[in-house]
């Protein structure tokens, strides 16, 4: 498995900018399918976007199609989710998580909180 920390969390406001960054621990980061979810209170966790092992293929929900990027880096081990035009339903708990397939999640990030206000 893979060690996952994540940075980038915090408060912002209505129509503002974020990014989130995911680094990981290990040799083999670029042979994992990657992707971000996220949590708000009383939801379920939800999927917001996922990448494949070159990059190459990127995947949105429906909620974030459109604001959200997702990219990573195999040189830094690192994968990224640019957050654009944030709204207060965006606030949640974000954790990144690598597999080695889109339906295997194996590792798991610690979280980190984003909050938006109106």
């Amino acid at each position: 498995q893979v060690q996952l920390v994540e940075s980038g969390g915090g408060l912002v406001q209505a129509g503002d900018s974020l990014r989130l960054s995911c680094a990981a621990s290990g040799r083999t980061f670029s042979s994992y399918v990657m992707a971000w979810f996220r949590q708000a209170p009383g939801k379920e966790r939800e999927f917001v976007a996922g990448i494949n092992w070159s990059g190459s293929n990127t995947y949105y929900g429906d909620s974030v199609k459109g604001r959200f990027t997702i990219s990573r880096d195999n040189a830094k081990n690192t994968m990224y989710l640019q957050m654009n035009s944030l709204n207060p339903e965006s606030t949640a708990v974000y954790y990144c998580a690598a597999g080695q397939t889109t339906s295997s999640y194996g590792s798991w990030s610690q979280g980190t909180q984003v909050t938006v206000s109106s």
